[in-house]
C-alpha cells in the first residue's frame, strides 16, 4: 500500500458517523447491513448516513450491492486487514520478537502486531 493511499484511507474514516458505520459493518462481516439497518444502528437519519456511506463507498472501504429496494453495505474486509499490515510492518524495525511487550499490553495483540514465530516468545 502507498503512504497517499493510506492517507486517503485515514481520511475517509476521520469523521465520527463513517469511523461508526465502517466498526458496524466489520462487525456484521460477510452479510453487511441494508442502510436502514445502519441507520437504525446509529440512531441517524437516513439521508445524514446516505452521505457518509457513499463517502466510504468512494474510498473503497465499503462496497454496496441492490437488493430489490434496499442497499447492502458490506466493510472492505481485505482493504482493512491490508491497511493494518501496512500500519505494523515495520514494528519494531521488522523484529516481531521485539514487540512482545507492546503484544503483551495491547486489547488484541494478534491483530494489531505481525506474528511472532514460537522461537522468538520468552
Amino acid at each position: 500500500m502507498e503512504n497517499k493511499t493510506a492517507t486517503q484511507l485515514f481520511e475517509s474514516l476521520s469523521a465520527g458517523i463513517r469511523l461508526d458505520a465502517f466498526r458496524l459493518l466489520v462487525k456484521h462481516g460477510h452479510a453487511g447491513l441494508v442502510a436502514g439497518e445502519i441507520a437504525a444502528e446509529l440512531d441517524l437519519a437516513p439521508n445524514k448516513l446516505s452521505f457518509h456511506l457513499k463517502g466510504l463507498t468512494h474510498a473503497g472501504l465499503v462496497s454496496v450491492t441492490q437488493e430489490g429496494r434496499f442497499q447492502r453495505y458490506r466493510a472492505n474486509l481485505p482493504l482493512m486487514l491490508e491497511l493494518i499490515a501496512y500500519l505494523t510492518a515495520e514494528c519494531c524495525s521488522g523484529k516481531p520478537g521485539q514487540c512482545l511487550d507492546a503484544r503483551a499490553a495491547s486489547a488484541c495483540p494478534d491483530a494489531v502486531l505481525p506474528p511472532v514465530s514460537p522461537s522468538l516468545e520468552p
